[in-house]
């Protein structure tokens, strides 16, 4: 790259960071992420080619777990399709936040993320209650599909939800 596109593409990164708004205290952001929109204008170009007046919304992520596992993943909704028919998938939806409004629970798709499978590596932590409990909380998490069995007692979050999933945290922390 010559010098005068490295300039200007300093240039470019320069009002972009200018133009961004302070970040909260205590949530920093990598320099590299700040006023770098490409996703969302992405996106946006996508939304045109539909015709859709309202917008969207977009997630991705690239993820990799403590167990070794990489999941990428990227989904955009109309906004139209989100606002939909309540009646058609309100329940779905009110099943799987549902399902997430649970501390234990919550534990539990984090202990599984991290590798711990088996209900009996569950029930072995502290404080996640009786193995009777664990067992109801299992078959919550599965019924709304957070997870799924795999046999033998083995828990996983299916692949297509671990990205919706961190991120349902990501927009739950403060």
């Amino acid at each position: 790259m010559d010098l005068e596109a490295r300039v200007a593409e300093l240039e470019r990164r320069m009002a972009a960071l200018e133009a961004q708004e302070p970040q909260e205290a205590g949530r920093p952001q990598p320099a590299h992420w700040v006023g770098d929109f490409w996703a969302l204008e992405g996106f946006k170009a996508q939304l045109a080619e539909l015709g859709t007046d309202t917008g969207g919304v977009l997630f991705t992520g690239a993820v990799g777990l403590p167990t070794g596992e990489r999941y990428e993943w990227q989904q955009g909704f109309p906004t139209a399709e989100l606002l939909g028919d309540p009646a058609e998938d309100g329940q779905r939806t009110a099943d799987a936040l549902a399902a997430l409004g649970s501390p234990v629970r919550i534990r539990l798709l984090r202990e599984v993320l991290a590798g711990r499978r088996t209900a009996a590596e569950l029930t072995a932590l502290d404080g996640v209650g009786t193995s009777g409990q664990v067992y109801h909380h299992l078959r919550q998490l599965t019924a709304a599909g957070w997870l799924h069995t795999t046999g033998r007692g083995r828990y996983e979050v299916p692949g297509g939800r671990v990205v919706p999933l961190l991120i349902a945290f990501a927009a739950a922390t403060p």
